[in-house]
């Protein structure tokens, strides 16, 4: 079995019922985290809705969030949904301002993690960050079936 997320007629992505189950799961811990919708309606009917403009303004807050983390813990939890969303993003046609999020990151830095080492643990430059979540979307967009 599987389920089904559109934007309108339009389907994004079509995974397995255990798959949905966990990401929709997680939709619901970042809502909580970020404190805004994601835009991703119930799945009823194994069809679940998603609307484009709230979807939109989840995916920019969710990447600047990721983007003013430096801790080495938050960002392996939150990579894999960061990665996925952004999968589903780049099929929904939604433009991403790589440039102004690479930039020095608006507010402070969130989750910052102190290095017995060095003090604090280092926040990846602009470029390599956005370079390397476009990769890691790109290979998981190819795992994603429509």
């Amino acid at each position: 079995m599987s389920q089904y997320f559109d934007i309108g007629d339009e389907t994004l992505w079509n995974p397995s019922n255990g798959t949905s189950r966990m990401f929709r799961r997680q939709v619901a811990v970042f809502e909580a985290e970020l404190e805004l919708s994601s835009g991703i309606g119930p799945m009823e009917n194994d069809e679940c809705q998603i609307d484009l403009v709230t979807f939109e303004t989840f995916v920019k807050a969710l990447l600047a969030h990721h983007r003013r983390t430096s801790h080495a813990i938050v960002l392996a939890l939150s990579d894999g949904f960061t990665t996925t969303v952004l999968a589903l993003a780049e099929r929904a046609g939604i433009e991403v301002d790589w440039a102004q999020l690479g930039a020095a990151p608006d507010g402070p830095l969130k989750d910052a993690q102190v290095s017995a080492v060095t003090g604090m643990s280092a926040r990846a430059e602009g470029g390599s960050w956005a370079a390397g979540l476009r990769e890691k979307a790109r290979e998981l967009s190819r795992c994603m079936p429509r």
